[in-house]
Parts: C-alpha cells; sequence; structure tokens
C-alpha cells in the first residue's frame, strides 16, 4: 500500500504536469502558428510509438520474454478472440478514432478562444457527461450525488461563458470545451460499451492502432486543409518543429502515464491528477499575466472541480460512510465503558487502601 501510495504521488505530479505542459504549449505555438487540425493530427500520429513504448517495458520487467509478434497477438484480443482483422480495423477502430481527433481538436479550438485555465476547467465536465451517458445508454446505477456533481458542471459551464458577458469569443470557446468533453465522454461510453474493460498492454495496442488509422486515413485532411487554404504555411522549414513535437510528445507522455497509473496504483489518482492541472494552468496563466480572475471566472472553476471530485465517490459511498459513522461510535462507546470501568477500579482500589490505613488506627 505503501508503495502503490508513492507511486500514486508520482503518477499525480506527471500527469498533471504533461498535461498542463501541453495545454502551454499550445498556446504559445498559437502565436505564431495556428493550424489546430494539423496539430491535432501530427500529434495523434505519434500514438503508434504507445505499442513500441509498452513492449519495451516488457522485456525490461517481464520474467518470460515474449517475442513482438506474440505480444502483439496476445493484445489483439482486445478487438475478439480471432484478434486484428481487416474488417474490424475498419469497424471498430473508425468511430474511435473520430472521436479522438474530434476531442483533441476542439480542445486546441478552445484554447484559441479561452486561457489554458477555463478549457482545462471546463474539459473536467466530461466526468459528469460520462455518468449522464453511463445512466442513460449503460443502464449504470442511479447516484444523487452524481446529478448534483453533474448540476454543478452544468452551472460551472453557465458561470464561465457569464464570466466574460456572454461575449461571443467566450461564448464559441466554452461550446468548444464542452463539445471536446462531450466527445471524450462518449468515446469512453462505446468504448465499455463495445471493448469492455482493457489491460495495460490491450490499450497500448488499441491506442497505437488508432494512431495508424489517423496516418492512413486521416492524412488527407490536411491536405486538404493546406491546398483550400485553411491551414497553410509558407514551407515545412517554417514549421516550429520543437513546439510541435513537444505538444506530441507530452500529450503522448499523458496517454501513457493514464494507463501506467491504473496498474501501478489507484485509478481515482489518476481522476486527481487531471483535476489538478486547472490549478497548475492558474499558476502559469498568472506568471504569464494571461488571466485576470474575476469572482464568476473564480467560482466557476471551483465549482466545476468539486463537481469533478464528487464524481470520484465510488458507488457504494453512502454504505461505506454509515459503516465509518457507526464504527466511530461503536469506538467512542467502547472508550467510555473502558473510561467506567477504570475509575470503577480506581475507585475500590482507593476505598481498600484507605480500609487498610484505617485498622492501625483504631
Amino acid at each position: 500500500m505503501v508503495l502503490k501510495a508513492v507511486w500514486g504521488l508520482l503518477i499525480i505530479l506527471s500527469v498533471s504536469s504533461s498535461w498542463v505542459g501541453t495545454t502551454q504549449i499550445v498556446k504559445i505555438t498559437y502565436k505564431n502558428f495556428y493550424c489546430p487540425f494539423f496539430m491535432t493530427w501530427f500529434s495523434t500520429n505519434w500514438n503508434i510509438m504507445f505499442f513500441p513504448v509498452y513492449y519495451s517495458g516488457h522485456l525490461a520487467t517481464a520474467q518470460e520474454k515474449q517475442s513482438p509478434m506474440k505480444k502483439f497477438r496476445e493484445c489483439s484480443r482486445i478487438f475478439g478472440e480471432d484478434g486484428l482483422t481487416l474488417k474490424l480495423f475498419l469497424k471498430r477502430t473508425a468511430p474511435f478514432s473520430i472521436l479522438w481527433t474530434l476531442t483533441n481538436y476542439l480542445y486546441l479550438l478552445a484554447l484559441k478562444k479561452l486561457t489554458a485555465t477555463d478549457v482545462s476547467a471546463l474539459f473536467c465536465c466530461n466526468k459528469a457527461f460520462v455518468f449522464l451517458l453511463s445512466w442513460i445508454v449503460l443502464k449504470d446505477r442511479f447516484m444523487g450525488v452524481r446529478i448534483v456533481a453533474a448540476i454543478m458542471a452544468i452551472t460551472g459551464i453557465v458561470m464561465m461563458a457569464y464570466a466574460d458577458n456572454f461575449h461571443t469569443d467566450s461564448i464559441i470557446g466554452v461550446a468548444f470545451a464542452v463539445g471536446s468533453a462531450s466527445t471524450s465522454a462518449l468515446y469512453k461510453v462505446l468504448f465499455k460499451m463495445f471493448l469492455g474493460s482493457a489491460n495495460f498492454g490491450e490499450a497500448a495496442h488499441f491506442v497505437s492502432t488508432l494512431g495508424f488509422f489517423n496516418l492512413i486515413f486521416i492524412s488527407f485532411t490536411p491536405v486538404v486543409l493546406y491546398f483550400t487554404k485553411v491551414e497553410h504555411w509558407s514551407s515545412f522549414a517554417a514549421l516550429p518543429w520543437g513546439y510541435l513535437c513537444g505538444m506530441a510528445g507530452l500529450w503522448l507522455a499523458f496517454n501513457i502515464l493514464v494507463n501506467v497509473g491504473v496498474v501501478l496504483t489507484y485509478p481515482i489518482l489518476i481522476s486527481i491528477g487531471t483535476v489538478l492541472s486547472v490549478p497548475g494552468n492558474a499558476a502559469v496563466d498568472l506568471l504569464k499575466q494571461e488571466v485576470i480572475f474575476n469572482v464568476v471566472r473564480l467560482a466557476a472553476t471551483i465549482i466545476i472541480c468539486i463537481g469533478f471530485l464528487l464524481m470520484l465517490l465510488p458507488e457504494e459511498w453512502d454504505e461505506i460512510t454509515l459503516r465509518f459513522i457507526n464504527s466511530l461510535k461503536e469506538k467512542k462507546s467502547e472508550e467510555h465503558v473502558d473510561d467506567i470501568t477504570d475509575s470503577n477500579v480506581h475507585l475500590r482500589s482507593r476505598s481498600r487502601a484507605n480500609g487498610t490505613v484505617s485498622i492501625p488506627l483504631a
């Protein structure tokens, strides 16, 4: 448990740092280069390296080494008993690749309109959307506390738009960020519906497969945007390759850490690491003097974060709370009985001592 807690602390810091770093590098890149779809496509291609990174870890830590192809086939079971076929590659990968691209693309669009703090806070609403979709689609257990959390998330969204007096850019930015959170939630619910739960190897295989799909089938989109002058740049030498690679590398690191963290520590700590990106981005924005926190914006951020944390409560939180309260009551009653017993013993010993002293005096 101590080892898990130590790993958990490291994972929390790493997850929040990688997400803050990704967001801030995007904001810096936008100063000289604004091609959000190309940036999304470029960073998604880096997902191909997920499985090689996982296999390198397997070679370094496993006692029984497996060949790359054997490990690849073993992890392919996430697609079914027959493994990865061309039909399943197109059928299962296509919708998730589209949702992945939409999530990241909308997130980058929101960063053009809003501060990094606002976007990261609004993205935390995806937990509320996951609950609502799971309740409707997967028929998950109804929980009143999570309904309250969803209401808080919606309240925070409205307040975030109101923070700039419903300015056009602010409303559009909020819409992009909420859209990104919604597609992220849909991705997670559909993954649970069609693919179930996945171990680290299967997750690495699946994310790498998304990267291959992106490279093969979505590469035409940035080409079309380039020749239609929607996203255009003078030459490839003029591209900010350092920032682009830094962004893609941190994004890949974030995805790897999220999946590694589930293996090494408690899943709830991964979510805490994600929500800590909000104060992390706020600190950086304040240092860069890019955000002015008025009362409404600060309240909206806090409300969304509290709603996010309420979403982390387990399904049996009420029963666990009642058991904890009852155990405290029982402990107090036992301590009270022990105190009474000790006081009675003390009184009897005093009376006996008094008795032994009074006999010679008489």
